[in-house]
């Protein structure tokens, strides 16, 4: 039996020949070349004025931090469901991730808890998109505007999603997204800072250079301490060629989850990817959680995910809650982030499944719980 995979992207010959042709011309006056290009489209795509390719999520989100000058003594609002991604920038500029509690529909930050979270050292609000799930970003702008407190969008998982007929990510002030391997799009390492603060755009310039500031040119003149996150012309061109086939990578995503629909439907008291009106989710990764008449424990759960493995099916969990790190405290009160830790699991969804893959995946999940 072929092994499920739970993540994969899809290459074709576009990509190959962009990538052939930035290692074999994208040097010399030309190494920027597909780095351009790409930040052009990405700025079509996503409707924004202000694009920075960068190697990783994480160093967009740290530059943007950094920008917004906050550090010690500085408080910064995050979801405890999410990947640590999401939140270790902020440790790594001595300031303090304040863990809010999670929707148990969409596993997206609450806005009534935000508000509740909020204190004079409170500096940002950082919204994550999981899983291809959609944030409520009008009540979270409205909380970031009512107390004049900045609101980052971090769209890693839901590229190409929606909130309506926007782009997540393009939404706040301040969006991040990844381009890692296991992403709706990929550069096989990498991301992008996306900005609308005009009145910001020099300093993230600045930072984002290495402290070094263009109007100066002066050769290895740095005015103050700077990043290196740069994404390289050859990421570029692979990600410039996943982009030109976004609504055929994003119909693929759509199709894979509609099959789970499908088989799923028969399986009582769960919750799928939720799909509010207002959204259009792509589905990075069909999640199933657990309701309550399941009593699904830890040891539960993973006995299910081993299960499956050992049929070649790479599902995987939910992710820890943040807090619940040796390095943060932990925060009892998330009581949504710790049950779905527990009770969900994410399926395999990469390009080449097939509607039979699915169908196996499914039945044997379905014998697993003994239906």
């Amino acid at each position: 039996m072929k092994k499920i995979l739970f993540a994969k992207p899809s290459i074709t010959k576009k990509e190959i020949d962009y990538v052939n042709d930035a290692v074999s011309n994208g040097w010399g006056e030309n190494c920027y070349d597909y780095i351009h290009r790409f930040t052009d489209k990405l700025k079509e795509y996503f409707n924004s004025p202000y694009v920075w390719p960068t190697s990783s999520c994480h160093g967009a989100l740290h530059i943007i931090l950094m920008s917004l000058k906050i550090g010690r003594g500085d408080e910064v609002i995050v979801p405890d469901m999410t990947w640590i991604g999401s939140v270790t920038p902020v440790s790594w500029l001595g300031a303090t991730p304040v863990f809010v509690d999670v929707m148990e529909d969409s596993l997206c930050i609450d806005p009534k808890k935000i508000e509740k979270a909020i204190t004079n050292k409170t500096k940002a609000i950082i919204a994550v998109h999981p899983y291809g799930n959609v944030a409520d970003m009008d009540a979270i702008l409205e909380i970031g505007k009512k107390y004049k407190i900045n609101v980052i969008e971090d769209a890693a998982e839901s590229v190409g999603s929606e909130y309506k007929n926007k782009k997540v990510g393009s939404i706040a002030d301040f969006g991040i997204i990844s381009l890692h391997g296991t992403k709706m799009f990929t550069s096989g390492e990498g991301g992008a800072i996306l900005c609308k603060r005009k009145d910001l755009v020099e300093k993230i310039s600045l930072i984002e250079s290495q402290g070094r500031k263009s109007s100066r040119r002066i050769d290895f003149w740095v005015d103050e301490i700077g990043l290196k996150y740069k994404m390289s012309n050859i990421q570029a061109a692979l990600a410039l060629a996943q982009f030109e086939r976004a609504d055929d990578i994003i119909k693929k995503k759509i199709e894979i989850f509609n099959w789970y629909k499908k088989q799923l439907s028969l399986i009582n008291d769960i919750t799928l990817n939720p799909k509010p009106e207002w959204v259009k989710n792509v589905y990075w990764l069909p999640t199933i959680i657990f309701g309550k008449s399941w009593a699904m424990d830890l040891e539960k759960r993973n006995r299910l995910l081993e299960n499956l493995n050992k049929k070649n099916i790479a599902a995987r969990p939910i992710f820890y809650p943040v807090s619940s790190f040796p390095m943060y405290e932990d925060c009892p009160e998330n009581t949504i982030s710790q049950r779905v830790f527990v009770s969900g699991i994410n399926l395999p969804s990469y390009f080449e499944m097939s509607e039979d893959d699915v169908i196996y995946v499914v039945d044997n999940i379905k014998k697993e719980l003994n239906l």
